[in-house]
């Protein structure tokens, strides 16, 4: 799936945390959630872990970042025979 703000700067309006949105799952239950990361602080050593939140709390405040297009094909070997790695 390619949800269209994928990419968009998010706040969540219960907890105020910011990010860019990276993810989304939609759940057998009914529920969508987004995964934004946020940016890390000046002086932060480590990258922050993605947060979910419910797609309903996930205001988007901003466009964020886009990927450049990718100039060659992306994914794992084709399916079927002799595609699975197998040796003849």
């Amino acid at each position: 799936m390619n949800d269209p703000n994928f990419g968009k700067r998010g706040r969540d309006i219960v907890t105020g945390i910011e990010g860019v949105i990276v993810g989304r799952t939609d759940w057998f239950t009914g529920c969508s959630q987004y995964g934004m990361t946020p940016k890390p602080k000046a002086d932060a050593v480590e990258i922050p872990n993605a947060c979910w939140f419910d797609v309903d709390r996930v205001e988007i405040i901003g466009d964020g970042v886009t990927l450049p297009a990718k100039s060659v094909p992306v994914g794992g070997p084709p399916i079927g025979p002799l595609g699975n790695g197998a040796k003849r």
